[in-house]
């Protein structure tokens, strides 16, 4: 709370006075939180929209991330694997977006040396040729099989179930999960520090892209998420360090050229990673070719 000096009581510090002084405080301190998880960016299509969320007044040690909020109803998800879209060799994440054409593309999780996916991994329906991770319980999923079900989620396998024989969601990426729906930070706490993406589902069923601009302790970043963006229902973390890596499409940052303002996302999003390494398995999203407004209804 910031103290005006030049307001004085005139009357003893009474109980009523005690009284008033709490609601006044309320009043004063109710917008902060509000104001640090309010994204105001550049809308770059009906249901997609790129913001800088700076969460310093919360969280001190947090840099700003750079935030994609994307309305699962306008876009579509696309789960990639190198090997079945027919690469010798993992692209780096520029070369998948050229060769995918999607407007945004973020890494899908952690792998091996030898390129193999570590968790479960499904395109279209069908494994990618990866098994379940015993500890990882983060799980995004996308474009249900039946229609009733939001197209796009986090789920939690500590909670959730997924039938890997009969998938309920035909794009699904397992990986870490870091803030849970009961505001338990996830990971544990070591002196680790790295670029990360992470993958959350709001409370309004739109999901949020989040891109690290500086290192960060994975572990203080979900306790900030969880303090300062109480919109967050839960979140996951992909796959940090070097393979942290987002690419937005050339048409999508040219549309910045007919909006107004300064569009502080770009130099961030294109200077967090100085290399970019090949990447085994990517999501992408893409517009919806149909045309209806009807919104899907959660299960």
């Amino acid at each position: 709370m910031v103290q005006d000096n030049s307001f004085h009581w005139s009357l003893p510090f009474t109980h009523v006075a005690r009284f008033l002084l709490g609601i006044i405080f309320v009043m004063v301190s109710g917008p902060v939180t509000t104001t640090a998880q309010t994204l105001t960016g550049d809308q770059l299509g009906d249901g997609l929209s790129i913001s800088v969320w700076n969460p310093h007044t919360e969280c001190p040690d947090i840099a700003p991330l750079v935030a994609i909020e994307i309305d699962p109803d306008r876009y579509h998800f696309t789960v990639h694997y190198y090997q079945q879209d027919g690469f010798s060799d993992p692209p780096d994440i520029r070369q998948w977006q050229e060769r995918t054409g999607h407007d945004l593309v973020f890494n899908a999780g952690l792998f091996r040396e030898n390129y193999a996916y570590l968790g479960l991994l499904y395109g279209n329906g069908r494994s990618l040729g990866s098994k379940r991770h015993a500890t990882w319980q983060g799980l995004f999923v996308a474009e249900p099989a039946e229609g009733r079900s939001r197209r796009a989620r986090v789920l939690d396998l500590t909670f959730d179930t997924f039938d890997e024989r009969q998938p309920s969601y035909r794009e699904v990426a397992q990986s870490l999960m870091l803030l849970d729906r009961t505001g338990k930070v996830r990971v544990r706490q070591t002196g680790k520090r790295a670029h990360q993406t992470l993958v959350a589902e709001q409370t309004n069923g739109h999901m949020l892209i989040l891109k690290t601009t500086e290192v960060v302790s994975l572990h203080a970043l979900g306790e900030c998420l969880r303090d300062a963006f109480p919109s967050l229902r839960q979140v996951m973390a992909m796959d940090g360090g070097s393979s942290s890596d987002v690419a937005v499409s050339p048409s999508l940052r040219q549309a910045t050229s007919k909006l107004a303002g300064v569009h502080t996302w770009i130099p961030l999003l294109e200077g967090s990673t100085t290399a970019h390494i090949g990447l085994p398995a990517v999501i992408g999203i893409s517009p919806r070719r149909e045309q209806s407004g009807a919104k899907t209804i959660d299960k």
